[in-house]
């Protein structure tokens, strides 16, 4: 018989401990593990909370993924793709916010191709002082190549379930397999990589949450994502129940316990989920929060899931309401780029 006093003071945990946390009912047992998770958090990351700013710049995708309303069959979306002027002008905006990280992401939208990108990367480290995230899907190596050289400092790529074959039913143009090694060749040439999966995705189990922990570990990843699944309507998933809370929240515990160093973000899904969700994912071990710069006339129609096109007027996105909860919970805002801290152990 496992025992959690055991377990919060080990090391290292297996798969069957971690599921044995994400297991967990009872409110004072959950409650240790929250506080624990913030143990680790301040030991390996310190207080600071880092913010990234992002720009939603397309909402085109060539995917079909079953549960994202983004997918290329969800012909009742308004699709739209910015400029590069209106790009460059919300990059503006938050760097004079002073947040040090811009977070370029789209669809897997082919129109906008290396050159494009490569440029707008420069222009953007030419005339603010950034880290670069991008967050485009799979692309091309050589693209990856001309990405890291212009000046990209990291890359975004959720592996989204570790079961191989929950994710072929998820994509059927995609293959695990493929992803990872998207993902290892990021790593390999100089990207400071992300991924994370999904939480409550139909037909997860609590091991494959346990599976999904222990691959980005495996994958030695710079940032985990562990978001909470919400349906969109416009997808064949739409009368699928969301995520539960409360274990979204002992999914981020968990993986701060895991993987330590890592930054581990409040996902704007928690945020949807429940209004006090930023403040909770913090306070379970999470490290970064990633206001959403995208303009109102565009962010209505970045509709990953229902619900995210009322989320500034439900929930509010100000930036001093953003460092409050930080500041609410004991953390310090994050004057730096929040660069990987294993970089920074490794210098």
């Amino acid at each position: 018989m496992m025992n959690l006093f055991l377990i919060l003071n080990k090391t290292e945990l297996s798969k069957e401990e971690i599921v044995f946390l994400l297991l967990l009912t009872n409110e004072k047992e959950i409650q240790k593990l929250f506080l624990k998770a913030q143990e680790v958090r301040k030991e390996f990351c310190g207080s600071e909370i880092h913010l990234r700013g992002i720009i939603e710049f397309s909402n085109y995708c060539e995917q079909d993924c079953l549960y994202c309303g983004l997918r290329i069959s969800n012909f009742e979306l308004q699709r739209y793709c910015m400029s590069k002027e209106e790009i460059l002008k919300i990059a503006e905006q938050i760097a004079n916010a002073g947040i040090k990280t811009i977070v370029l992401q789209s669809g897997e939208d082919f129109e906008y191709g290396c050159d494009f990108i490569s440029d707008l990367i420069k222009t953007i480290k030419n005339n603010f002082d950034v880290a670069i995230t991008l967050s485009l899907g799979e692309r091309g190596y050589y693209e990856y190549d001309e990405w890291q050289k212009a000046g990209a400092d990291r890359y975004l790529l959720k592996h989204e379930t570790a079961n191989k074959n929950l994710y072929s039913k998820l994509h059927n143009k995609q293959k695990l397999e493929e992803r990872l090694l998207h993902l290892r060749y990021l790593k390999a040439i100089g990207f400071q990589t992300g991924s994370g999966n999904i939480i409550g995705l139909p037909g997860q189990t609590l091991e494959d949450i346990a599976d999904d922990i222990l691959l980005c570990k495996e994958l030695d990843c710079d940032m985990a994502s562990f978001s909470p699944f919400i349906s969109s309507e416009h997808s064949p998933f739409k009368n699928f129940d969301t995520a539960d809370l409360k274990l979204s929240l002992k999914t981020i515990a968990a993986a701060r316990i895991v993987l330590k160093d890592v930054h581990i973000p409040v996902t704007t899904a928690l945020g949807v989920l429940d209004k006090n969700g930023r403040k909770l994912g913090l306070e379970a071990g999470a490290n970064v929060i990633m206001p959403i710069f995208t303009p109102e006339i565009y962010r209505k129609f970045y509709e990953i899931y229902s619900g995210r096109e009322s989320y500034k007027s439900n929930h509010p996105d100000s930036l001093e309401e953003i460092k409050m909860i930080i500041t609410s919970t004991g953390g310090k805002i994050s004057t730096g780029k929040g660069d990987s801290l294993k970089r920074f152990l490794q210098k």
